[in-house]
């Protein structure tokens, strides 16, 4: 299949439909056999699109395929930043370990040419080369509680621990923070995480005691939940999407929400309407909602949508491979066009009369691809299902029912061309899944997604996670400003 020359096909065929248009003005067909054959030709016109979708390759250029699974390509006029809308954040509280600095001058005490004496004369100036290294060391605080026995009763009274010291053997914050840091943001699985421990410390970390830090830093992180809820429905575009994760053998659903430097994940069953409505948050949102055409989200039509443009191209590059359509070529070069225009204007959006032209052109673009698509053939009586279509026939009447939501990039400055900020964040959900398997229970699973987002969060404003956790783990999240 691989050998079809599509070019070629269309011209025999485009050939044998004029031969025959050419038969029926001579006369030499009657009405019966012209009403057959165009069918025919109706039918073998839809076949013949279809046959080129289903033998054309997909890949990260022409589907929704992950670069991961085909090769790394992505258009320039959609990478990350190409049309950056949002603002910057200043990097805050990036270290965490204790620094100790020193310098040292080198002197120079004689002039390298001649000689001469130069330890009384002060320096021009330094030229400076730095080394850094980390010490290792184990930071080990015994806590002596006193015993004494009363002279007068007898009685052993023994000094009371503080309550951070409920054990005989406590592990303090740098520790909890950094196996949290390996656990969520760096993918390591608990047993990799206990052998990365038992190097530095020389002990042996339960996974009972990991998944214990764990569920600490999740049930610390309520509060801080609601509050990034709040931040992302103030928004006035957010980033919606969702990728699969598997809980207990099961298949389960991260939803993601984000705007500004607020990410939020959360874990359902479902994939559709019911883990919306669970979640809540698309149900309250009064704004502009950036997503993938999924249909749940296009059901609430209480709030605007912006269609995601790197589907759309493409979704058009698979349909130009397969077909050649002069419409798809044409609408993707708008597309792109308008995108690198917008990226580029100071406002950030087009100008009243350079949106209606490019409606204007976007309309025109429709009407011709109308006209190159094959016909679809009618519904026979008492037929029930879906007529066949192409995806090429199914691309275009998405572009013709959500030209607002295709367009609202060029409108409204806030509203970006792509929702790769969504998927940036979804992404390191699959690492985590690929480099540490699935998740043994719903409750961790959960854990995971409210602590990933809690970081990502940071992230964005500037934090070191160690830092971060830290943070999150003694209540300095609130006090330092953090939110």
């Amino acid at each position: 299949m691989a050998s079809v020359n599509k070019a070629s096909l269309r011209e025999e065929f485009a050939t044998l439909k004029g031969q025959f248009e050419r038969l029926c003005a001579a006369g030499q067909v009657t009405g019966e056999i012209h009403a057959l054959v165009q069918a025919l030709l109706m039918l073998f016109e839809l076949l013949m699109a279809v046959f080129m979708e289903k033998h054309t390759p997909k890949s990260s250029r022409n589907s929704s395929l992950p670069p991961s699974q085909t090769g790394k390509e992505e258009d320039t006029a959609t990478r990350p930043g190409s049309q950056a809308k949002g603002p910057g954040h200043a990097h805050r509280r990036s270290g965490n370990t204790r620094t100790v600095e020193t310098v040292t001058i080198l002197p120079v005490d004689a002039c390298a040419h001649c000689g001469a004496d130069l330890s009384d004369l002060p320096p021009k100036g330094y030229e400076r080369r730095t080394r850094i290294d980390i010490i290792f060391e184990t930071d080990l605080s015994h806590l002596d509680a006193e015993v004494k026995d009363c002279p007068h009763c007898r009685t052993q009274t023994k000094a009371t621990f503080p309550a951070e010291f409920s054990g005989p053997v406590q592990y303090g914050p740098g520790i909890r923070a950094y196996v949290l840091n390996l656990l969520v943001a760096q993918m390591v699985s608990l047993k990799r995480v206990q052998q990365s421990i038992h190097t530095l410390i020389g002990r042996l970390l339960s996974e009972a005691t990991l998944l214990n830090y764990l569920m600490q830093l999740h049930l610390a992180l309520e509060a801080w939940e609601q509050t990034a809820i709040a931040q992302l429905l103030s928004q006035p575009a957010l980033h919606v999407d969702e990728t699969s994760l598997r809980v207990d053998r099961k298949n389960y659903w991260i939803h993601v929400y984000s705007a500004g430097d607020t990410t939020l994940k959360r874990l359902h069953p479902k994939r559709g309407r019911e883990a919306i409505e669970a979640i809540g948050i698309i149900p309250r949102y009064k704004g502009t909602a950036i997503h993938d055409c999924w249909a749940s989200y296009l059901a609430y039509d209480h709030l605007d949508h912006g269609l995601c443009g790197s589907h759309l191209l493409r979704e058009l590059t698979f349909v130009v491979d397969t077909n050649a359509y002069r419409w798809a070529a044409n609408m993707k070069n708008l597309l792109k066009q308008t995108c690198v225009r917008v990226a580029k204007s100071s406002s950030k959006c087009l100008s009243d009369p350079d949106y209606k032209n490019l409606r204007k052109r976007y309309r025109n673009i429709l009407t011709r691809g109308e006209k190159e698509l094959p016909p679809i053939p009618a519904r026979q009586n008492g037929k029930r299902g879906r007529v066949a279509k192409s995806d090429a026939h199914n691309l275009w009447e998405r572009f013709k029912r959500y030209e607002h939501s295709i367009l609202l990039f060029a409108k409204l400055p806030h509203v970006p061309f792509t929702n790769n900020r969504a998927e940036r964040d979804l992404r390191m959900s699959k690492v985590k899944q690929k480099v540490s398997g699935c998740f043994r229970t719903r409750q961790y699973a959960e854990a995971y997604c409210r602590i990933s987002s809690y970081l990502q969060t940071m992230a964005y404003r500037g934090y070191n996670p160690l830092v971060a956790i830290q943070m999150a783990l003694s209540g300095e999240l609130y006090s330092q400003g953090g939110e």
